[in-house]
């Protein structure tokens, strides 16, 4: 993977691994909206901006990678996609992260 696609925050991994992810698989809250809007896009913002790393662009498929179970739930990629092109909604009650401090 490119450098480009890379989060480079020293000390943020340290502090999202204290998280705690109550992951429902059967109904992910994270979703692209169309495939081919994501390949035609020349930036993907969302890569790159996405603080626990949940987004990864797969260049054998050509397609976007959500890892929504490492979600802080922030909505920046909602935010900066260009295309709006990111379903982005609140997990069920009962999933999602948990906060340790609030």
């Amino acid at each position: 993977m490119s450098d480009k696609y890379r989060s480079d925050n020293e000390g943020l991994a340290e502090k999202l691994g204290r998280l705690k992810y109550v992951t429902d698989a059967d109904n992910p809250h994270l979703a692209t909206k169309d495939v081919e809007t994501c390949r035609q896009c020349q930036d993907k913002p969302c890569i790159p901006r996405c603080p626990a790393e949940t987004y990864r662009w797969n260049h054998e498929e050509q397609s976007l990678e959500i890892a929504f179970e490492n979600c802080v739930e922030c909505g920046v990629c909602k935010i900066v996609c260009p295309y709006g092109n990111i379903e982005w909604r609140y997990p069920r009650g009962g999933y999602g992260v948990r906060y340790k401090y609030g």
